[in-house]
């Protein structure tokens, strides 16, 4: 692990200083998050950042007390989202947006009862059966795409297999074509600027262009399923009621679009890091690599313990709705909360030795890389059944990986939320 969290280390001695003094915006702390996580748990498991008013929590156990009240710890963060999660949002962004749609609340950013149906809509998509039958074609999908590069005995592994995986996975389920797959990447992304909350004008803007064209091409694509039904998710979706409820309802486009660009960031950022780290894991300890090939019992072990340690959704944020108390430290009404997942999925009271990869750790299931509670990522099961099938794959036919001297700088992108190395460039015996 020494290139993962060595690399590009705070310029500031996290060690000493005084926590009210730390930037932990810095991109130097978005990089190495460690050291900063470990002071966090043993001084202050609850802490009011001074700069920013934001609340952050740190350990597994009030980690897990905060999901278990979402009517006290509220997931209706969205329009701080939409603000840059500092106040209003920037007139011109503002202009742009108005030229889409409006999306509504759905999954993410809502609190039940909204939040429990439009799971439960979004859930009948994701079936188990239908996950649990997916296995030969995400291997085909794995071995096509390893097709392309296998030969050249190189590869910057995040762009040629890592992103691509699990956007042709959802791109399929949804029923849109794989033509426009360098779509979907640039508005995937465009929606992970707004997620972050540390961007800068510009990005912020280009990222809301982006996402108009996004609402303007799915509006095309739900048209399409509402005239002509097909075997797919958006056809689910579209023609899917509440009438169990009472609500006989179908739902509209700020329903539909606000689950649908969901489906495909869950769908895709968070998996596509998990499996470029699952992969420096593996090249950076050939005594690990060795042990969980010559064992493929350990795979899925091994998936969950990458997850663990990454935790591709790093934190999540949350609005305290009424004065209350956290590990016995007062929050107040309206305040910003700051769910630490990276630190408590490092929690030495929960996980022993928990900066050490153990493939065999017994309890590495009870990570909170898919959150926790009733916002528990509903992707979990399709993000596992991708991992687990394609690892043993890449194992088989990416023989001895190495990280090629001088090409990888091991640096992480600079976001709040979502956690993952920018590239990983390796080589393999070809």
């Amino acid at each position: 692990m020494a290139h993962d969290d060595a690399a590009a280390a705070p310029t500031l001695d996290i060690a000493r200083c005084p926590l009210a003094e730390i930037n932990a915006f810095d991109p130097a702390i978005l990089n190495d998050p460690y050291p900063y996580y470990r002071r966090l748990r043993s001084e202050a498991p609850v802490f009011r950042d001074p700069k920013t008013g934001i609340v952050s929590v740190s350990t597994y156990d009030l980690i897990m007390e905060v999901n278990r009240q979402p009517s006290v710890f509220s997931n209706a963060f969205g329009e701080a989202l939409r603000s840059g999660s500092t106040g209003t949002m920037d007139p011109e962004e503002m202009a742009i947006m108005k030229d889409g749609i409006a999306v509504v609340d759905t999954m993410l950013t809502a609190d039940p009862p909204a939040h429990t149906r439009y799971r439960k809509l979004s859930a009948k998509a994701f079936t188990h059966k239908r996950v649990e039958q997916m296995g030969a074609y995400v291997a085909k999908v794995t071995n096509d795409l390893i097709d392309s590069f296998v030969d050249q005995g190189a590869c910057e592994f995040k762009s040629a297999f890592a992103n691509h995986l699990p956007m042709i996975v959802i791109a399929d389920s949804l029923g849109v074509p794989r033509s426009d797959m360098d779509r979907f990447h640039r508005w995937s992304d465009a929606f992970v600027v707004q997620l972050g909350g540390v961007s800068d004008r510009e990005t912020r803007l280009e990222a809301a262009r982006r996402i108009v064209e996004f609402q303007r091409y799915f509006i095309d694509r739900i048209e399409e399923k509402r005239a002509n039904p097909t075997e797919d998710v958006i056809s689910d979706l579209v023609h899917a009621t509440l009438a169990e409820e009472g609500d006989a309802r179908t739902m509209d486009y700020s329903e539909l679009l606000s689950i649908l660009q969901q489906l495909l960031v869950a769908g895709n950022e968070t998996t596509a890091h998990t499996l470029t780290a699952g992969l420096y894991y593996l090249t950076a300890d050939p005594a690990l690599r060795a042990r969980v090939a010559a064992d493929p019992e350990l795979i899925p072990s091994f998936v969950e313990e990458t997850l663990r340690l990454l935790t591709p959704s790093h934190n999540m944020w949350r609005v305290v709705k009424q004065d209350a108390e956290i590990g016995g430290f007062p929050v107040k009404k309206g305040e910003i909360m700051l769910v630490r997942y990276g630190s408590g999925n490092r929690d030495e009271s929960h996980f022993p030795h928990p900066d050490d990869f153990d493939p065999a750790r017994p309890d590495a299931r009870e990570h909170l890389a898919f959150g926790a509670g009733i916002h528990t990522c509903i992707g979990a099961q399709l993000a596992r059944k991708e991992m687990v099938t394609a690892f043993p794959i890449i194992l088989d036919r990416l023989k001895n990986p190495r990280f090629p001297a001088g090409r990888n700088a091991f640096r992480y992108s600079p976001n709040m939320l979502l956690r993952g190395v920018a590239e990983l460039h390796i080589e393999f015996d070809r």
